[in-house]
Parts: C-alpha cells; sequence; structure tokens
C-alpha cells in the first residue's frame, strides 16, 4: 500500500479529489434524518409510545408569559392576542390560547405553540422578538422549547480549532507548507466523514449532535495523526545522507510510514476499536453514537496512510520552503534531562502523580446521570428564563411532567390510577394532557372533561380518593390509548423525581403505564449504569490485545491499561466538578447526560492509547538496541516530548473549543476530553510512566517464550 501511494501518487490525489466531491455531493443532495430519541427499547416509556403514537405528544414549543398585574388584565390579556394572531399568520403555525395553563397566583401562563419544521420557529422567535408590550404593561414573554435555544453560528466552534491548531503546528514545524499538511489532512478527512455519517443516517438512526462528535474527533486525530507522520518524514529526509532528488525523498516517506505510519495505523485501530464499545448499549442506542465516532477517526486515518505520503513524496524537500526563523536546537533536551530526574528517585515521582490523579479524580465518586434540559443552559437563553418562569409559577416539576397512559380499553384502570396518583407524596397535581383539550369525553365517563377555572387554571388534584370527579376529568381520550399527567413536586433531574417513578410503577395497577420524557430519561441512565462495567471490561480486552503484538510484552499494556484509568479518572472528576457541582458558578449545575460517560471513556480510553503507542514504540525501538532500559526510557521521552507535546496542545485546542458550545453535552465531552488530553500529557507522560518503567525495568518487556528466544540478555538486535 505504501508503495502503491508512492508510486502511483497523482492517482492517489485524483482518488481523494473524486471521493470528497462525492461524498460532499451526496451528503448535500440526499441530507439523512436525525433520531433523538434515547427511549429504552422494551420500556414502559416505549411500551406506552407503541399504542399512544404521536397523539399524546406534547407541544413542541410555548409561550411563557410572566405579567405582574395578572394574565386575565384586560391590557395583558390584549396585547396576548395580538401576539397570538402575529404568530398564527406565520405558515403553520398556531397559539393555542385555548389550551393555557395559568399560575395560581395567574401571572405566570404558558401557551402551547404548535409548528411544523424549525423554519417556522425561527419566524415565531423573529414575532416574539420584535413584540413590544403596550407601554405601562410589566409583560414579559420567553419561548420554551429545544427549537428555540439559542445555537453557535456553524463553524465558529469548529474554526477556533482550526486557528489553534494552526498556530501550534506553525511554532512547532516553523515552516508553512509543513504546518499546512496536517491541517489539509484533518480538513479532508473530516469532510469525508461528516459526509459518509450523514449518507448512513438513511441507515442507521442517529442523533442530530453527531455530526459535531465526528468534526471533534476527526479534527483532532486526524491533525495529530499527520503531524506525527509528517515530523518523522523530516527526520528521515535529513538523515538521508545527501540523497537528493526523488529517491531520498521517495526513502524518507517509506521509512516514515513504517515508523510513524505504522504507529498510527494501530492508534487509529484502537481509537476505533474503544469507541465502538458503545455498541454494548444496544444497536438502537449506541448505534448511532458509535457511528458518528468512527466515521471521522477512519476516514483520518485512511487520509493519513493514502493521501499524506503522496503529498508527501509531490512536496519532497520544498517541505521546508517558506521557513520561520529557527531556535538554534539545545544539544540536550529538557525531556532527557527531566527523565534522568524522575528516574533517579521513580518511586517519590510516582507517589506524587499517583496522589495528584486520585485528587482530580475524587468527585467522581459521585457522578450522577440523567438528562440536561433548559434549566442547564446560560440565563442569557430564552428558554432557560422560560424554564425558570414554570417552575417560578408552577413547580419545579412542570418542566418534566410524567405520563400515566393506558391502552383504550383500561379507562376504569386509568381513573384509579390517577386517583391513587393524586395521594402519592411527591406528586404535585394531577392535570388534563394538553393535546387532548379538543378529544371526545371518555367513553362511559358519564361527564364531559372538566374545563379549567374562570382564571384559566387547570383543575387542582383531589387531596384523597374523596374527590375522584376532578382526577377523572384529567384523563383524555387518544386513537389508541388513554393520557394523564402527573406533575411532580420536584424537577426532573432530582433523584426524588426518580425515585417517584419507581414508586408509581411499584404502586399503580396494570395495565397504566408510567410514561414521558422524564421516565424515559430515567429508563435510560439505568440502562447506561447497568451497562457501563461489561463497556469498560470490553474495552480493556480489546486494548489489551491489540497492544501485546505491537510491544511483544504482557506488562507494558497491561501498566499502560492502568496509567490510563488513572487519567480518565482525573478527567471525570474534573467534568462532575464543573458541571454537576458547578464549581465555576455558571449556574448550570446537573447530572451528567446518560450517554456521556460511556462515550468519554471509550474515546479518552482510545486517545490515551495513542500517546502510549507513540511513546512506547519508541522506547521499544531504543530498548532492542542494547537492552538497557534505563537510557531506553530517557531517548524514547526525548524522541518524543516535542511532538506528543504539539500533539496534546491540538488536541486540547480543538476539545476546548467545543467546551463553548451551546450543547451542554457536547460541552462535557469537550471539556473531559481536554482534559483528560492534558492530564494524560503532562501528569502522566512526564511522570508516572517513566517512573513505573524505571521501577520494573527490564520486566517491562516479559514475554512468555517469544522475548527470551529472540533477544536474550547482553544480546543486541541484528
Amino acid at each position: 500500500m505504501i508503495r502503491f501511494c508512492i508510486r502511483h501518487r497523482r492517482l492517489v490525489m485524483v482518488l481523494w479529489l473524486a471521493l470528497v466531491a462525492a461524498l460532499a455531493g451526496a451528503a448535500a443532495t440526499w441530507p439523512g434524518p436525525s433520531d433523538d430519541d434515547f427511549t429504552l427499547p422494551g420500556s414502559e416509556s416505549r411500551q406506552a409510545a407503541a399504542f399512544l403514537g404521536e397523539a399524546a405528544e406534547e407541544a413542541p414549543g410555548a409561550l411563557v408569559v410572566s405579567a405582574p398585574s395578572g394574565i386575565e388584565s384586560a391590557p395583558v390579556r390584549a396585547a396576548l392576542t395580538g401576539l397570538a394572531a402575529r404568530v398564527d399568520a406565520v405558515p403553520g403555525a398556531q397559539a393555542a390560547m385555548e389550551e393555557r395553563r395559568v399560575s395560581q397566583d395567574g401571572t405566570i401562563a404558558s401557551i402551547p405553540l404548535h409548528y411544523p419544521d424549525q423554519a417556522a420557529a425561527q419566524a415565531i422567535r423573529d414575532v416574539r422578538d420584535a413584540f413590544a408590550p403596550p407601554a405601562g404593561t410589566a409583560l414579559t414573554v420567553e419561548l420554551s422549547g429545544g427549537d428555540f435555544a439559542d445555537v453557535t453560528p456553524g463553524g465558529v466552534t469548529e474554526g477556533l480549532g482550526l486557528l489553534a491548531a494552526a498556530v501550534v503546528l506553525l511554532v512547532a514545524f516553523r515552516s508553512l507548507i509543513a504546518a499546512a499538511l496536517p491541517l489539509v489532512i484533518g480538513i479532508v478527512g473530516v469532510t469525508c466523514g461528516a459526509a459518509t455519517y450523514g449518507l448512513l443516517s438513511h441507515l442507521v438512526s442517529t442523533p442530530g449532535f453527531g455530526v459535531y462528535l465526528t468534526i471533534m474527533l476527526g479534527l483532532g486525530v486526524g491533525i495529530d495523526y499527520a503531524l506525527l507522520i509528517v515530523t518523522r518524514f523530516r527526520t528521515e529526509l535529513a538523515a538521508a545522507d545527501g540523497a537528493g532528488g526523488v529517491v531520498g525523498v521517495e526513502g524518507a516517506v517509506e521509512r516514515a510510514m513504517r515508523t510513524a505510519g505504522r504507529s498510527v495505523s494501530f492508534a487509529g485501530l484502537i481509537v476505533i476499536a474503544t469507541g465502538a464499545g458503545i455498541l454494548l448499549l444496544g444497536p438502537s442506542l449506541g448505534g448511532g453514537v458509535a457511528l458518528a465516532a468512527g466515521c471521522g477517526v477512519v476516514m483520518v486515518l485512511l487520509a493519513s496512510l493514502t493521501l499524506l505520503p503522496a503529498l508527501l513524496v509531490m512536496i519532497g524537500t520544498r517541505i521546508d520552503r517558506f521557513a520561520l526563523p529557527g531556535r538554534a536546537a539545545r544539544s540536550v533536551p529538557w525531556s532527557y534531562r527531566w527523565s534522568k530526574v524522575v528516574q533517579r528517585r521513580p518511586w517519590t515521582a510516582g507517589a506524587i502523580a499517583l496522589v495528584a490523579l486520585v485528587a482530580l479524580a475524587l468527585p467522581a465518586t459521585q457522578l450522577r446521570v440523567g438528562w440536561s434540559d433548559a434549566g442547564n443552559r446560560p440565563v442569557t437563553d430564552t428558554t432557560r428564563r422560560a424554564h425558570d418562569l414554570l417552575a417560578q409559577g408552577f413547580g419545579p416539576g412542570m418542566a418534566g411532567p410524567l405520563v400515566l397512559a393506558a391502552p383504550a380499553t383500561a379507562a376504569a384502570e386509568l381513573r384509579a390510577a390517577v386517583r391513587q396518583a393524586a395521594a402519592t407524596p411527591g406528586v404535585a397535581q394531577v392535570i388534563p394532557a394538553e393535546n387532548g383539550a379538543d378529544r371526545a369525553p371518555e367513553a362511559g365517563d358519564g361527564a364531559a372533561p372538566e374545563s379549567p377555572a374562570a382564571d384559566g387554571t387547570a383543575p387542582a388534584s383531589p387531596a384523597g380518593d374523596g374527590a375522584a370527579q376532578a382526577p377523572a376529568a384529567g384523563v383524555r381520550e387518544y386513537a389508541g390509548g388513554r393520557v394523564a399527567l402527573v406533575i411532580p413536586a420536584t424537577g426532573p433531574q432530582d433523584e426524588r423525581t426518580e425515585q417517584l417513578i419507581h414508586r408509581l410503577r411499584a404502586e399503580l395497577p396494570a395495565p397504566v403505564l408510567v410514561s414521558g420524557s422524564t421516565a424515559a430519561a430515567a429508563d435510560y441512565a439505568e440502562h447506561t449504569a447497568d451497562r457501563l462495567p461489561w463497556v469498560v471490561g470490553a474495552v480493556l480486552l480489546a486494548a489489551f490485545v491489540l497492544l501485546v503484538p505491537v510491544f511483544r510484552s504482557l506488562v507494558v499494556p497491561l501498566k499502560a491499561i492502568v496509567v490510563n484509568l488513572l487519567s480518565i479518572g482525573a478527567a471525570y472528576g474534573v467534568v462532575v466538578a464543573v458541571f454537576q457541582f458547578d464549581v465555576l458558578g455558571q449556574g448550570t449545575a446537573g447530572p451528567i447526560d446518560a450517554w456521556v460517560p460511556m462515550m468519554l471513556f471509550t474515546i479518552m480510553f482510545g486517545l490515551s492509547m495513542d500517546y502510549e503507542v507513540f511513546l512506547l514504540s519508541r522506547i521499544r525501538e531504543e530498548y532492542l538496541k542494547d537492552r538497557d532500559n534505563t537510557r531506553a526510557v530517557a531517548d524514547g521521552l526525548a524522541r518524543t516530548a516535542a511532538v506528543i507535546t504539539s500533539v496534546a496542545t491540538i488536541m486540547f485546542c480543538v476539545f476546548a473549543a467545543f467546551g463553548a458550545f451551546d450543547d451542554r453535552a457536547l460541552r462535557v465531552m469537550g471539556v473531559g476530553l481536554a482534559i483528560a488530553v492534558l492530564v494524560d500529557a503532562t501528569v502522566v507522560r512526564l511522570v508516572l510512566v517513566p517512573a513505573a518503567m524505571e521501577v520494573l525495568g527490564d520486566r517491562n518487556w516479559w514475554f512468555p517464550g517469544l522475548t527470551f528466544r529472540r533477544l536474550t540478555p547482553g544480546q543486541k538486535r541484528t
């Protein structure tokens, strides 16, 4: 493959150009659908959806209004009527004033919005932004619903990451051409990866945020893989003993690909294999996320192993043109001197590093998974302000009502369940489902559904069994079943809400099911927690199996796994402290999205193994010269420290840029990966690894039978 890419470099270039054009064009012509439904197959939520269908779904958004003078005051009613008329003028949109809910004090109202698509949602937002309350009326209007959340302009985050990577590459290579090559490989690979992901979404259910995961991982690893190969090519070219022209260039490319390219191949395979561990969640849940991660990594890996050698041969000795003024190289690199410091006192250095990692990891023991909502968004976001108004007027449970659902033939059982739920501790009230307001009354109920009170408030739930008519009126009939809404007294992210879900499911009569977005999130969180040990075990086993043949050692892979687990634990701890405990005071505290910890583990482990492969491959190369472990560690660290530092800096910048993303789950991913890279490239690679390898000595390279037959003590490799 290497020789083919070298000899047929122009053909390789043409094929890649054709591939980019074909994939990008196909993805633009046939954009794939996205599915953000993480409902667990077989759960009560999925069973309820099976017979209710889409009929009982909540309206996608709402106008949330606050008026201290009262929603029903004449000026406010007139203003809201005018606003609703302007919303109704948007094609396909409707502000359902007749379905509005008003708080008990009459100062806050929620008006459901129905609209066909995101274009209509943007038009509704424009209407709200242009709305001017009447003079003298203290009226606030906010928008609730994911379609109205603030969104980072497309390309800004990715552009920041690329800009930071370009600066780091320029500093590392001090050559414009050399610095541009990794960027080209990263962009080409990510373009193909994102397009492939979009096309495959026609066949596999994929989440809407998946393309950003493809871009984030593709840019991070793609630029870094190319950087490693280009660095080795320049080293081999400089050591070509004056053999210029095509012969020297082709030889340098071939040697670079057989050394750095081989390390990149194994590193990429490890990232892909560990990332695929999330498939253990089940194909319907983990398939889309694993596909998002894999598409970017696979494409940048292919570009690094095929397109890059072709470009290197074509550029050849011109790679150092347009060079910046360089600094004189020191005879003894700082990394070599640092390694000697660590190796003189390996136990002390290792203990200090271990204590630091454990201290960072401590908050991870309090990790709690769930789902983010508008309450975790910045207070500058209209959906966050709407969330706070709803909690103020209706209680925190209004942000995540529970749905009691039953088949159409189970009217009596559902009425009994509603009465029982209303008397259950932790339930604030039972109210009619919004979309059922225009449905027929229940068959056999003997009465039409109770109308809202004169002030527009929903009917109150009874305190006990003595008032059965109100909750019965809260039951709504749909084509496939019947539903009622239960409002918890606590918010959807509160652990007490999860306890309430379990209690209702245990106590309510069959065939009544407890469903809704909050219940579905709880189901998914429990499922991921149950599967996490299996994912961890599979990832560790895959890494061990892949590393053993690379290093021909059993000890080195085991040591690599242990130190990587320590760095991942430290990253988990920082994520929990920043996002769950909100130590930075951003006002966005909440549980970590259920899919994130598992995805973070699989990706962080793969990326950490990248550095392990790069560093230990060079250490093993040095060790095989004279079996001097101490010298091999120092020389290997000295020869790789600069490039690993550059690689880590690029990854950190790319991932940290995604920490500014509007989606909280992606922010957690970005920050978690950035911290993992930072810890791995500093505390682990510069302290813990050389200390551990010095303590283990020649035992690092123990391999039953094969090692001792191939290389006996004191024998040099020939």
